[in-house]
């Protein structure tokens, strides 16, 4: 995030003496400040802003929503309360390497490119393309053989926050890395962008006005209600996080809990927090891959931002794991973000920034931010859950829930930008705020969904569901025994 005085320290940025051919960018940490890109113009051909003017107009218009500020001080678009800030050459070349959301995420993790305002107006840029590189006219097309030329043939380095993981796709070990690449930051980050509920998932908000935390304890009463706990039930949290879930339904619904995380910083603040609430003989927290799991049945299952991880050719695999360790007539409720429409997910693997394609599997959520991370269709998790030998019995659409939770994570965020960098890195903060933020008007147009799925495992045709429930009032209790 960039702060006013950083804008008066903003100035071009000089080549990188050890790149060779072409310009390279100059020496800041990409941590929002202007101060390591403070650098001569002269430094840079004026060729290279001419020819980013050129396709930066034909690419956005000429009048864009947010202004545009060039590394030479040149500007596109009107005078707006937010600036899209291109502090470096380098910028353009990460794009013009890997056009669409890939370059520009490389650009803006590395501090290139940078926000000064309002992150979502600024992301309003992506509605606004007009065009992709395939239909370029001309003077678009001279302009962009002008940077190749200008900026060299070699493409740059990505950031060293990208994701690179080893072995094979959804095995345990490389489930374990690519759940250790996005969890295992740093708790006190993680703190800062949650607040005291420390919940990593989609809130249930009565109103805007909620508030956050008030919005987390609700989804974790919801979970507790849909599952129908009672005193003394053994409840598994697939996926526990930092253990809120099982805290709230040991202390309001007197539940016994095992959650499992395969995430040892997780793993170790949950624990600390369960001490802390002096719940450490109700719950236990286990280091452990959902798929060795041996000591069912459990009267409960929630599992709550947890499936996203599984992936496809796993799914099967997840459903007849948490069938096998529910006792008949206990409940599972499995709550996970899905695509709408496109069971196959083939069409929406690969994504667009507005008409502009990204090539397949290569995006920035999959690179930065979820390495592995699958997103499937409701009616095939439907399917899937049900071919295991669960009955459905509820599904509900949260949507709109979880863009008010992502707007609240970034205020929060932006609120602590210099502890967020101080705790996780300049790179990884700027990986939130892109992630969350676009993340959030995702969810607010529809193009993401996230689904809460009760599921209940049949005891000879017996649901054990009342027929009309109510998941918004209080379980009622056990009839009295005569």
């Amino acid at each position: 995030m960039t702060t006013s005085r950083e804008l008066e320290d903003f100035q071009p940025a000089a080549p990188d003496p050890g790149r060779g051919s072409g310009p390279g960018r100059g020496s800041g940490s990409g941590s929002g400040s202007g101060s390591g890109h403070a650098h001569l113009a002269s430094s840079w051909s004026p060729k290279v802003a001419d020819a980013t003017r050129t396709l930066l107009a034909a690419l956005l218009g000429a009048d864009p929503p947010v202004q545009v500020v060039l590394w030479d001080g040149s500007t596109l678009g009107p005078d707006t309360s937010t600036r899209v800030l291109v502090r470096s050459p380098e910028a353009i070349r990460r794009v013009v390497f890997r056009p669409g959301e890939l370059g520009l995420a490389r650009a803006f993790v590395a501090g290139d490119l940078d926000v000064d305002g309002d992150m979502f107006a600024a992301l309003a840029l992506r509605d606004g393309l007009s065009t992709s590189p395939s239909r370029l006219d001309r003077a678009s097309r001279a302009a962009m053989l002008t940077l190749v030329r200008e900026l060299g043939v070699r493409p740059p380095a990505p950031p060293p926050e990208e994701a690179r993981l080893r072995g094979r796709r959804h095995s345990q070990d490389r489930d374990a890395a690519a759940i250790s690449h996005h969890y295992d930051v740093s708790n006190e980050f993680y703190r800062l962008l949650l607040g005291p509920t420390m919940t990593y998932s989609c809130a249930v908000w009565e109103s805007p006005a909620t508030g956050l935390d008030a919005a987390q304890e609700a989804k974790h009463e919801l979970v507790c209600r849909k599952l129908g706990l009672r005193p003394g039930d053994r409840l598994l949290d697939v996926g526990c996080g930092w253990g809120s879930m099982l805290i709230h339904a040991a202390r309001h619904h007197g539940a016994r809990g095992v959650g499992v995380t395969i995430s040892v910083e997780q793993a170790a603040e949950a624990r600390r927090r369960i001490a802390e609430a002096g719940l450490t003989d109700a719950i236990e927290i286990r280091l452990q891959d959902y798929r060795e799991i041996p000591d069912g049945p459990f009267d409960a299952i929630s599992s709550v931002g947890m499936v996203e991880h599984v992936g496809r050719e796993m799914l099967p695999t997840y459903f007849a794991s948490l069938y096998g360790l529910l006792r008949p007539g206990g409940r599972l409720l499995n709550h996970g973000i899905s695509f709408p429409g496109d069971p196959a997910g083939a069409h929406r693997y690969r994504p667009h920034v507005g008409p502009v394609p990204l090539p397949s599997g290569r995006d920035f959520l999959r690179r930065y931010v979820f390495p592995d991370g699958e997103l499937h269709e409701i009616g095939l998790m439907t399917t899937l859950t049900q071919a295991a030998g669960f009955e459905v019995r509820h599904v509900e659409n949260l949507r709109e829930h979880y863009a008010l939770t992502l707007r609240a994570w970034v205020r929060r965020l932006e609120e602590n930008w210099d502890d967020a960098v101080a705790l996780a890195g300049a790179g990884r903060a700027r990986v939130w705020r892109l992630y969350m933020a676009g993340s959030a008007l995702s969810f607010e147009a529809g193009q993401t969904q996230i689904h809460q799925t009760l599921a209940v495992r049949p005891d000879a045709g017996r649901s054990g569901q009342p027929l009309r429930p109510r998941y918004d009032s209080p379980v009622p209790p056990l009839p009295s025994t005569p």
